[in-house]
């Protein structure tokens, strides 16, 4: 099955909005095992949205459109969808209900235009917005078929998850289901080569990389008559890529690598304290964002200036003169500063140079270093990123929550 994502606004057209949407839905029907071929972005313009619709139509089976189902003239997608099939549109009174019942519950007052909101086919299928006044809807004729969303992505992605999936489901006549290894601390074309010959040799299940910043997702996709009997068919697969990438694999689902190392230095009763130059805070405030780190949070400290390492954190003024700050030596003293100023279990710190200026053939822009002390024993590490200042930064916070989570193994 073949679909096709058109993003409806002329905001979208001018780079007013960043077409979020699409990565969503693709990803998402990635999961379902839909091919889609094309992303597509039209104006609010009656000729160039039907132009969009025909050639999708022409060369794919579904089309799923977001934006252009507001009260006002511009919004226009859910009725040329009707046109496009040939279909009358007429009052839905539930829908219309629904949407005063929205008003009141937000405690706004209904406006008259709204009702437009409410109009659909009577053929259509009817997708309910628990989250604002735009119904979505369904159109099918003749085995093909156009899906109308919302723009909002707080309306659109819970109105595909609880309504559209299901429809797509149900459509392929397959269960399919996924499931997400992430993996941290091994660069996409090392861990793809480990990989390559199940990713090219995958039927069902199949394996698919996915490369974010500073970490590979790789998806595994299985279809089935049944959830269990799809799980039975990756559970070998993922046992596989867990053998050839061992602890580089973090962790599953959505969970990200900050929060894993936050759930395992609480569950562990880990007690850390915090040093940092080149990341300035960045990696305290990922730790924090997990509820409950203040059991072992227990000091966080940015210490850019030489006098604030030594004046802080301890670390000696004949290290800094001899090394430099950014050094093993240097990281190694404010990983165990802190931890001892804390009275902390752990201890980690960033010294480093984030650019763009700054750095020296000998110490170049992205060269960091880390220091992790636990319980005594202090180790240091070294690693160079690319990118800009705060690509650096991002990677090096990220970098160090790795080195904290295989600390804690």
């Amino acid at each position: 099955m073949k679909c096709e994502i058109i993003a409806v606004g002329t905001e979208v057209i001018l780079g007013d909005i960043l077409n979020s949407n699409a990565q969503y839905l693709a990803k998402e029907l990635a999961n379902l095992g839909v091919d889609v071929y094309y992303h597509e972005a039209v104006g609010d313009n009656r000729e160039r949205i039907l132009d969009c619709f025909k050639r999708s139509l022409d060369r794919s089976d579904i089309i799923i459109t977001t934006g252009g189902l507001g009260p006002t003239k511009d919004d226009m997608t859910k009725e040329l969808a009707a046109e496009f099939f040939g279909m009358d549109m007429c009052l839905h009174e539930e829908s219309l209900q629904k949407i005063k019942d929205y008003f009141k519950k937000m405690g706004r007052e209904f406006v008259k235009s709204n009702e437009k909101q409410a109009y659909f086919p009577k053929e259509a299928i009817i997708l309910d917005n628990e989250n604002g006044t735009a119904p979505g809807a369904i159109f099918e004729k003749d085995d093909k078929a156009i899906i109308v969303l919302p723009g909002p992505p707080k309306e659109m992605e819970p109105m595909f998850k609880n309504h559209v999936r299901k429809y797509l489901e149900k459509r392929t006549g397959d269960t399919i289901v996924s499931e997400v290894l992430r993996v941290f601390g091994i660069g996409e074309s090392s861990a793809e080569k480990k990989l390559q010959d199940l990713i090219d040799n995958g039927k069902n299940p199949t394996i698919a990389p996915y490369a974010k910043e500073g970490e590979v997702i790789f998806r595994i996709t299985a279809k089935a008559k049944s959830e269990e009997e799809a799980k039975k068919l990756i559970n070998p697969l993922k046992d596989e890529v867990y053998s050839r990438l061992g602890d580089a694999v973090y962790n599953t689902g959505d969970t990200t690598l900050q929060d894993t190392v936050a759930k395992m230095l609480v569950n562990k009763d880990m007690t850390i304290g915090v040093s940092e130059s080149c990341t300035g805070g960045l990696l305290s405030s990922k730790l924090i964002e997990y509820p409950g780190i203040s059991k072992v949070f227990l000091e966080g400290a940015v210490t850019y200036s030489n006098e604030a390492k030594m004046r802080t954190l301890n670390v000696k003024k004949e290290t800094l003169e001899k090394f430099g700050a950014v050094s093993h030596e240097t990281a190694k003293e404010m990983a165990e500063g802190i931890a001892k100023r804390a009275g902390a279990r752990i201890g980690v710190s960033t010294t480093g140079i984030a650019g763009p200026t700054g750095g020296t053939e000998e110490k170049p822009v992205g060269l960091v270093y880390f220091g992790i002390y636990v319980d005594g024993e202090v180790k240091s590490y070294k690693h160079i990123f690319t990118g800009d200042r705060n690509s650096v930064r991002n990677r090096a916070s990220m970098t160090a929550l790795d080195i904290i989570r295989r600390s804690l193994l």
